[in-house]
């Protein structure tokens, strides 16, 4: 299995669904993905938001995209503990959120799979 050094990103966020809309009418949104029944924006939640919170894992070191596993071996240990996962997939690294409440439990997890978490 791939190990890797992940951090913690500071932002908390919500993941939103527009189903009639083709792109945001605000900038505020961190990643977008467009499929036939909608747009998908994950956008950063203020401190007093309410709904589903998400909280992310980043890589810190980027990674080929040709390198096989490099996002299974993350997600593989939080779906073995049961966690929920979202992702969004930059160029040289992986945002997976898991649900703010279940922080702590998917860093231990991710920890006994052998990643270095930072937080």
């Amino acid at each position: 299995m791939t190990t890797q050094r992940l951090r913690i990103v500071p932002s908390q966020f919500a993941v939103e669904h527009l189903p009639n809309s083709t792109f945001p009418e605000d900038d505020e949104w961190i990643a977008l993905v467009r499929a036939p029944e909608g747009l998908t924006a994950i956008r950063e939640a203020p401190a007093w938001a309410e709904g589903e919170i998400w909280k992310g894992f980043y890589g810190d070191a980027a990674h080929s995209l040709n390198q096989p596993g490099m996002l299974a071996a993350v997600i593989g240990p939080l779906a073995e503990c049961g966690i929920p996962v979202f992702v969004a997939s930059t160029y040289h690294a992986d945002l997976v959120l898991v649900p703010a409440h279940r922080l702590d439990e998917a860093t231990d997890a991710l920890r006994d799979a052998g990643h270095r978490i930072a937080e």
